[in-house]
């Protein structure tokens, strides 16, 4: 489990093709080397991975083929930076929102719009993610905790402030840019357990609200 509060950005090292996927080094990586130990989870643009192998400044993690599927990390290329996160540890401030790392399906930037040190985002969403996204309901963008200033079906627009801009790979984006999107775990589990009691119809294109930054 993750907060979506971005601790550094890493740079990817090497990004090889292997039988079980796609091996990542990313440098950049926590210090001490016991920050994070093999078998760790570790939040690499949005997306929850296994350490496997941890050295002074970098780790390597495989990404498998389903993750590779419903992800942007087959994109990475040698120089690519990459946002990063180490799971919670039971006390640690959850700054941002439950992020599981688990993501929902890849958005499409459309537009990006700086406004006096600030910038305004505006995302394309894949469609199974759409009922899910409400006004000032949080969504995690390449791992980002970030709040839905805006929402008019299928674009979302988001507020990026200095700091963000500053400590994460969102400074990069531009028109076209995919993007790893998850949405807020609360309204999934809403709509789940409306299914369950039969007041929602599953696959409905009802827009369910997620939790209020």
């Amino acid at each position: 489990m993750f907060s979506g509060i971005v601790e550094r950005v890493g740079i990817v090292e090497r990004a090889e093709r292997a039988a079980s996927g796609l091996r990542l080094s990313i440098a950049g990586g926590f210090e001490p080397v016991s920050a994070v130990a093999p078998g760790a989870s570790v939040s690499v643009n949005g997306v929850c991975l296994t350490v496997e192998r941890m050295e002074e400044g970098r780790f390597e993690a495989v990404a498998v083929a389903e993750t590779l599927r419903v992800t942007t990390l087959g994109a990475l290329r040698a120089g690519d930076r990459v946002n990063l996160e180490r799971a919670l540890r039971v006390g640690d401030e959850v700054g941002g929102h439950w992020v599981q790392g688990h993501v929902d399906g890849v958005g499409r930037v459309t537009a990006m719009r700086r406004e006096s040190g600030d910038a305004r985002v505006t995302i394309e969403a894949p469609e199974a993610l759409r009922r899910f996204v409400a006004r000032k309901g949080s969504i995690t963008v390449d791992g980002i905790s970030l709040t839905v200033a805006a929402w008019a079906d299928p674009l979302l627009t988001i507020a990026l402030v200095p700091h963000t801009l500053e400590r994460t790979t969102a400074s990069e984006y531009e028109p076209g840019r995919l993007v790893n999107l998850e949405s807020d775990l609360v309204a999934r589990t809403l709509e789940r357990l409306l299914e369950a009691r039969g007041l929602l119809e599953r696959g409905s294109a009802g827009s369910l609200p997620g939790r209020n930054a």
